[in-house]
């Protein structure tokens, strides 16, 4: 399907937009798609959940390939603020200490909400009692987006919404280059042997190849385990946010306290004898 005649109205895109183009074609589309869906057996509010969470990856990713991974140039990046692609004010907020992960500016707007407080969703899952644990944000569906060690879980809308496609795409194009550099050391060993009887060695080790491909399965969004737990490596170890990341995978560790025992705790210490 072509892009949406708006996207193009004012001024033909920069060089290097081809990079984003796809991705944000697809998720248009898919925006459209929930849209038209039926809203049977929903809340009045939560058939707003897909136009708020589209709204927060698509933003997400053109932030991380501008400012996390330097992808895009600023040409691009400035294109795609000033054709309205992605939500300027929420990227401007991303900028902003304490507001690295925000799910959407209506959130944190106290006149959107009784007592004029902000959204449940700010607030972090170690500072929740045991029954606000697993609240959503009744407007964007947001399971937790605070800032910080142990605030909330990394995808904070629970589905491939909260995926960070940025880094999806880029664990693509390494898996993508590391394969193709095995198929030509094979070629070359298959030159300088007679023959080759292991025909297993052909076969790569990942079951999920298909996701790694030009056009993948999943489409834009990571289909496969192993492409997901990738891309949130890729997340924790680099950016500017990756410090507000490290303690978020505690969060499903505090829900299943009962099931283990956790850790050894650590040796007391001796105390010296004067």
């Amino acid at each position: 399907m072509p892009l949406p005649q708006r996207w193009h109205k004012k001024k033909k895109p920069p060089p290097g937009f081809d990079v984003v183009e796809p991705t944000l074609e697809a998720l248009e589309h898919e925006l459209r798609d929930k849209i038209k869906e039926t809203n049977e057996k929903k809340r009045k509010t939560e058939s707003l959940w897909p136009v708020h969470q589209i709204n927060w990856q698509k933003s997400r990713y053109i932030y991380d390939l501008y400012y996390t991974y330097h992808r895009i140039s600023k040409q691009v990046y400035n294109y795609c603020l000033q054709q309205k692609l992605v939500d300027a004010a929420l990227i401007a907020k991303w900028k902003k200490p304490g507001y690295e992960r925000l799910c959407s500016t209506y959130v944190i707007n106290p006149s959107n909400y009784k007592f004029g407080t902000t959204s449940i969703c700010r607030v972090p899952l170690k500072d929740r009692s045991p029954d606000q644990r697993s609240a959503q944000d009744p407007t964007t569906g947001c399971l937790g987006c605070a800032s910080g060690k142990g605030a909330g879980p990394r995808n904070i809308f629970g589905n491939k919404y909260g995926q960070y496609l940025a880094a999806v795409q880029i664990a693509r194009e390494e898996r993508l280059a590391k394969l193709a550099q095995q198929q030509a050391e094979k070629e070359k060993e298959k030159e300088k042997a007679d023959d080759n009887d292991d025909d297993d060695d052909d076969e790569t080790d990942d079951d999920d190849d298909d996701d790694y491909g030009p056009q993948p399965v999943a489409g834009v969004w990571a289909g496969s385990q192993k492409l997901q737990e990738q891309s949130e490596q890729m997340v924790i170890g680099g950016g500017d946010d990756a410090d507000d990341d490290d303690g978020e995978d505690e969060t499903d560790d505090e829900d299943d306290e009962d099931d283990d025992e956790g850790p050894a705790p650590p040796p007391a210490k001796k105390v010296r004898q004067e």
